[in-house]
């Protein structure tokens, strides 16, 4: 099979509202926090994500609801190596078909170049490449984006090697070690559990986050190995992918319908007849999407006002009416349900973290 340096299809939604993640990562996330004795299910409800929700096979969510989750997860837990545990935590069924697919391919590359071009369907959080330079073979996990929180960020990196590797063993012998592993993000207080999971070097602070695979490895036939049934799995993989593409894009169409019409918002009327579309089959299309209307447009109004906010020159006034608020008090019950916090803390707390204040 030839190198991939970059997936073949578009990795996801270029917004952070759309939601399009299957949530395997936030179920995961649940169960290791609750060997903590912490509870994720008021958070996940309080995002959207509610028990009878979370159990749903058509449920998607937004990089933002994930990152929102995984962000006070962190928090609660007081695990700074809380990604670590999440990936280790993982089971062989945890990518769906896409898991099965790669159980049945050829060798552990093939694995790999499977599980790099249907990504989108396997919930990943990061956008995955590979391929095989002077080095080894290499994986690559890069971040959606590079303003994430720097500890979801940590968490999403560390869980993308650690299920990898853990599922790696799973699947292909409890022996397997990676060459080498390299994270972006500084070096931690205690790098003992890296080095405990992934039984090779460890590096931070590098240019991006990398893995490489010895070459014995990498062309290790897979024990599971069965051309039919991967083939099988593969027709219906391309079929999965053409629907999300779909999705993906009829989301992004209506994101940007909704931020160009600001402050005035399109009435779902509206929307349809732009879309050539009945109200029924676009409220349908949407449910496919594990959304509505209302949530497409309250992520985009979120995203207005977080960007909005971190311009100091403009009063709370000018920010709701921008983002199409009837008053200031409407924003601030928005901003609370969003952040739980006022939007002039969020303010405060979005330009600290930018360096602006303090710094």
């Amino acid at each position: 099979m030839s190198d991939s340096s970059a997936p073949p299809h578009p990795p996801g939604t270029s917004r952070s509202t759309s939601a399009t993640i299957q949530p395997n990562i936030l179920r995961y996330l649940a169960l290791v926090a609750d060997g903590y004795g912490v509870d994720l299910q008021p958070l996940l409800a309080q995002v959207g994500l509610d028990e009878a929700v979370m159990r749903s096979a058509a449920l998607r969510v937004s990089y933002r609801q994930g990152s929102a989750v995984i962000r006070r997860a962190v928090e609660l837990t007081g695990d700074e190596h809380l990604g670590l545990r999440v990936g280790a935590a993982q089971h062989l069924t945890a990518w769906g078909l896409l898991g099965f697919a790669q159980m049945a391919s050829d060798t552990l590359r093939d694995a790999i170049e499977t599980g790099v071009r249907y990504q989108n369907l396997s919930g990943a959080m990061v956008v995955w490449s590979a391929t095989a330079e002077d080095a080894g073979y290499v994986l690559r996990a890069e971040l959606p984006d590079p303003a994430l929180d720097p500890a979801v960020a940590v968490f999403l990196a560390e869980e993308a090697f650690a299920s990898v590797v853990t599922l790696t063993r799973l699947s292909c012998g409890p022996e397997f070690a990676p060459q080498s592993v390299e994270f972006a993000f500084p070096a931690p207080r205690d790098t003992r559990p890296f080095s405990e999971l992934f039984r090779c070097p460890v590096r931070f602070g590098t240019a991006g986050n990398r893995m490489v695979f010895p070459a014995p490895w990498i062309h290790r036939s897979m024990p599971g190995r069965d051309p039919v049934t991967c083939a099988e799995v593969l027709e219906l993989l391309e079929q999965q992918t053409t629907s999300r593409r779909d999705q993906q894009d009829l989301l992004e169409v209506l994101e940007i319908s909704i931020a160009q019409s600001l402050p005035q918002v399109p009435s779902f009327i509206e929307q349809a007849r732009r879309h050539a579309s009945s109200e029924r089959t676009l409220r349908r299309r949407l449910a496919e999407c594990g959304t509505t209307y209302e949530a497409v447009v309250d992520g985009v109004r979120r995203e207005r006002v977080e960007q909005l906010l971190r311009r100091r020159e403009l009063t709370l006034r000018d920010i709701g009416r921008r983002a199409g608020f009837s008053d200031v008090r409407a924003l601030r019950r928005a901003v609370h349900r969003w952040h739980g916090m006022t939007p002039l803390q969020l303010r405060e707390q979005a330009l600290e973290q930018n360096g602006i204040i303090g710094g």
